[in-house]
């Protein structure tokens, strides 16, 4: 432990590098495959027609450094917790084998989605709006840098989960490594500009209890909407989906010039922005 001590900056900054390089690598790849490499063949799958300013990928970018460095924090702390005996569920884990390995990641996912879309939904409380998640709805035209593009106090919520989640389910440190892996996934394409999700012959999507980028994109013209992160289960529940959603999903994804949907409503104000009913 006392060697642990004495090298926790080397550790940090390793933590660091490994997440902003993980990061980094698949927003860069993911916006030049798609706007670069296949903007051609993808361009009638380009959800709005115009595309976010330079500006804003660089300011997009340098936020979610600022981000990730918080999360390496976490990941130091929870590092430590762990050392001292914090977190013996994983252990548990660990007994259990192989076969409780993808049904606790599947279950971590699951659980997510839920906390995601009730924290999402305070975060547009016009109380909260302001201070805790108004970064990121600056980008009112996303693009794959948005993933990470947070104040602070948001990504610290955001971090929180991975803190508490291995406190209550078993759950080994390869599947929350994992988990990370799927959400940086996830959150980056759901932020891409492109409709990527096949489309069925009535032109819904072909997967449709997963959100599609078509179905985040909403979320940023109209901010009282479509709240969840993987799938469409909890908008529906609640009755918060975007009832233009399968309409704008079968533009995004048709084989013919399209324009985006003209009652699409631009973001709303913090004072405006809709919070849980």
């Amino acid at each position: 432990m006392e060697f642990w001590f004495d090298h926790i900056g080397q550790i940090w900054w390793a933590s660091l590098s490994r997440e902003t390089s993980r990061y980094a690598v698949f927003a860069v790849a993911t916006w030049a495959l798609l706007s670069i490499v296949l903007r051609v063949p993808l361009r009638e799958r380009k959800i709005r027609e115009d595309s976010p300013a330079a500006s804003q990928l660089l300011i997009e970018f340098v936020v979610s450094i600022r981000s990730i460095a918080l999360f390496a924090t976490v990941a130091l702390a929870q590092s430590l917790m762990s050392r001292v005996g914090a977190y013996p569920l994983t252990h548990v884990a660990l007994q259990w084998g192989a076969l409780w390995f993808w049904p606790s990641l599947v279950l971590m996912i699951i659980g997510h989605d839920a906390y995601y879309y009730w924290t999402h939904r305070a975060m547009h409380d016009p109380r909260l709006f302001k201070a805790v998640h108004s970064r990121h709805h600056r980008s009112q035209n996303p693009s794959p840098f948005t993933a990470y593009s947070f104040d602070l106090s948001e990504a610290a919520l955001m971090a929180s989960f991975v803190i508490l989640w291995p406190f209550i389910v078993p759950t080994t440190w390869e599947v929350v490594s994992l988990f990370i892996l799927h959400q940086i996934v996830k959150n980056t394409l759901a932020h891409c500009g492109y409709e990527l999700m096949p489309a069925t012959t009535s032109g819904r999507p072909l997967l449709d209890w997963f959100t599609t980028t078509t179905h985040h994109d909403l979320h940023h013209a109209d901010s009282g909407s479509n709240f969840g992160l993987y799938f469409t289960w909890w908008d529906r529940w609640m009755g918060t989906e975007n009832p233009d959603y399968h309409a704008a999903f079968a533009r995004a994804a048709a084989r013919k010039p399209r324009a985006w949907p003209m009652n699409a409503r631009p973001l709303l104000a913090p004072a405006r922005a809709r919070g849980p009913n």
